[in-house]
């Protein structure tokens, strides 16, 4: 579709050269004579640039220009004139003028600041829909009790600059409300920037965190720039800051307190200006009487403490949170859309979701995969999910005479149940049922379990 220039002059010979080098070049052109037609031609139709004259009878291009603004802020607008001075141009440019092109024109030199102000302006929108689309995927859908509280606590805490400790369940979505806080704060024209304190080696640590120099270590083969370096004047988010090893802890604490430190391999002090928001899905309290976390680390973050409910007690947020994956997985996945009917949500509602939110969106998926007609009943919610069905399984414990193969069969449920709990992460099932983690690698094994995830 060809892009529509308005050309705005009072010279009829200038207007009908313009037209004929623009329609060559491929643009439509529309023209106004004066300021005032320029205007009533905006209001009918919104042209994608207006090429305007400054010196016209009536009101001048200055006058025409801050009322074109007033129509449409981000229309774009070069100015033209025989008579321009320095001063002219820099009042027009602050008024919102892209350009200011002095006459006789020059042919190159027009063309290629239309092609520049198109461009900037398509850069521009592209950037606007980005920001779109982050800010609904960082969206917190629900409107239970439990959700408003979190919303208000967000409200709140997110334009300040205090540190926040969030806790909760795996599956929660307390990456999520990280990146609600940091949008709504005033360094969101900043970057969040994530560590996954679980996936960094203790031996990389510092170089993750702080960077290195050039030749600082085998491998180093140039500078780069750590996570406190990249987050500079904007937000840090520590998640899984549970499971970072004291080292690293002892290593973060310094930095957390003095705001400067210098790359690994240099003698450089760099200071930043950084806001640090951290997550955890295990209790820091508890962890600091086993040891396994430092006490006055724990204090430094946690500023503002942040719960973020588990599914299990926002259940009446599932209809939104359903419809929300819907329409993402459409988008996103080119899956069908479908309905969950009434009976289908009352089952869901009355499961406990150890998974949490995460849980319910990958079984809305399978779910959209699977059933193979529009509507999604009770029926088509698979076990552990549907209360008929667990308690079918369950029955069928009682069927069976051997007491050895009800407790394998027990076992089994069981094991496939918790890993699901927390995504096929063995240490972490281990760790939560009482289990060595070779033991329970052997179950998993025995039993096929090991596809979980």
């Amino acid at each position: 579709m060809a892009r529509t220039i308005l050309v705005v002059d009072d010279e009829e010979s200038i207007i009908l050269s313009l037209e004929g080098i623009l329609k060559d070049a491929g643009y439509d052109v529309i023209s106004a004579k004066t300021g005032d037609e320029a205007i009533e031609k905006v209001k009918e139709e919104i042209p994608d640039l207006v090429l305007l004259d400054i010196w016209m009878p009536g009101i001048d291009g200055i006058e025409t220009l801050m009322k074109l603004k007033e129509i449409h802020p981000y229309l774009l607008v070069i100015m033209m004139s025989g008579h321009g001075t320095i001063e002219t141009a820099v009042k027009a440019t602050k008024l919102g003028a892209y350009d200011f092109i002095e006459k006789p024109l020059s042919l190159d030199k027009l063309l290629l600041s239309i092609n520049n102000a198109l461009e900037h302006h398509r850069l521009e929108q592209e950037v606007y829909l980005l920001k779109e689309k982050e800010k609904h995927k960082y969206q917190i859908t629900g409107n239970s009790p439990a959700i408003r509280k979190l919303k208000e606590q967000i409200k709140i805490v997110a334009p300040t600059d205090a540190w926040v400790l969030i806790s909760g369940e795996n599956g929660t979505g307390k990456e999520l409300v990280a990146h609600t806080i940091h949008r709504l704060s005033k360094r969101s024209h900043k970057p969040l920037i994530e560590v996954n304190c679980a996936a960094i080696p203790e031996e990389l640590i510092e170089s993750e965190l702080f960077g290195h120099e050039k030749g600082a270590f085998t491998g180093a083969t140039s500078m780069k720039r750590g996570k406190f370096d990249l987050a500079h004047e904007g937000t840090l988010f520590l998640d899984e800051i549970g499971d970072m090893s004291l080292k690293a802890q002892s290593k973060t604490l310094r930095i957390l307190q003095e705001q400067k430190f210098e790359r690994v391999g240099g003698t450089k002090t760099i200071h930043v200006d950084v806001r640090v928001i951290a997550a955890t899905n295990k209790d820091l309290e508890a962890e600091i009487k086993k040891g396994t976390f430092r006490d006055d680390l724990y204090f430094r973050l946690n500023v503002i403490p942040i719960v973020v409910p588990p599914l299990r007690e926002r259940t009446e947020d599932i209809p939104e949170l359903i419809d929300e994956f819907i329409k993402e997985l459409s988008i996103n996945t080119n899956l069908e859309s479908k309905q969950f009917r009434d009976d289908a949500i009352e089952v869901l509602q009355r499961y406990r979701w150890p998974g949490n939110v995460r849980e319910l969106k990958n079984l809305v998926e399978r779910l959209l995969i699977m059933c193979p007609g529009d509507i999604i009943t009770a029926d088509d919610i698979p076990p552990p999910y549907n209360d008929s069905s667990r308690g079918q399984e369950v029955e069928s414990f009682f069927m069976v005479n051997s007491f050895r193969e009800a407790r394998i069969r027990f076992e089994k449920m069981y094991l496939e149940k918790k890993l699901r709990e927390f995504n096929g992460n063995i240490t972490k099932t281990a760790e939560a049922i009482g289990v060595e983690r070779s033991h329970l690698h052997k179950k998993i094994k025995a039993y096929g379990l090991d596809r979980i995830k």
